[in-house]
């Protein structure tokens, strides 16, 4: 059975332990944008260990997440 579950970037903050409104969502790109094509998201300096790790958990599994984890990479480029 398909899931219709979309989790959106603001959920996916919050997923993250990160603040989820729009304006935080904002500032924290604002603040990290410009990542590498060269780096892959997870890798980013800015994540914790733990962020991190559920990042490329997500992405290997092609969870429910990684849409919005796509949406938040090409942001950050």
């Amino acid at each position: 059975m398909l899931s219709n579950t979309h989790m959106s970037i603001n959920d996916l903050f919050t997923q993250l332990g990160l603040p989820s409104n729009d304006k935080a969502v904002d500032n924290f790109i604002d603040k990290h944008r410009g990542l590498p094509q060269s780096t892959r998201l997870e890798d980013a300096p800015f994540w914790s260990a733990s962020q991190a790790a559920f990042i490329e958990g997500a992405l290997n599994e092609d969870a429910e997440w990684a849409e919005a984890i796509d949406q938040l990479n090409m942001r950050l480029r």
